[in-house]
């Protein structure tokens, strides 16, 4: 899949189902000792009722399918997802969809990223994200750090 061209586009209600299910494999991957599957229901009414409604979603698509996608408040400039399908781990793809949340929050992005997840973290450094303190997340109840990117 990572030799194949990849484009964004802006999230449709017709891409609900795709985004949903690579959130849970992609997790899953990141995550193998969670049960994902158990939180799908939580996350589709979260997503239905958060992220859809409140932030602008951008889609990475390759040959019609959903490889990525990015969330961000625009008024807040939190960036609340990032997700990338494994099989794009280490394509641009991941970098195209931080490049469209500085495009929708140019003058300031926000995030929380797990403590344990080195791989990440080293991703938003980069990117020009810097360590904004700690924190533990709302939902998982697991560590986090803060991570905030500001133009230069």
């Amino acid at each position: 899949m990572t030799g194949s061209k990849i484009t964004l586009r802006p999230y449709r209600a017709s891409d609900q189902e795709a985004t949903i299910e690579l959130w849970r494999r992609t997790w899953q991957q990141a995550y193998p000792h969670i049960d994902f599957n158990a939180r799908v229901g939580w996350w589709r009414e979260r997503w239905r009722s958060e992220l859809v409604p409140q932030t602008t979603i951008t889609v990475a698509e390759s040959d019609g399918a959903c490889v990525g996608f990015v969330t961000v408040d625009p008024h807040s400039g939190y960036l609340d997802q990032i997700v990338v399908a494994p099989g794009q781990w280490g394509s641009p793809t991941a970098a195209m969809l931080v490049g469209e949340a500085k495009r929708i929050s140019p003058t300031k992005l926000d995030l929380l990223v797990n403590k344990d997840n080195a791989r990440a973290i080293r991703f938003y450094e980069k990117h020009g994200f810097s360590y904004a303190g700690e924190d533990v997340n709302p939902v998982s109840k697991r560590p986090v750090n803060r991570m905030s990117w500001r133009p230069k």
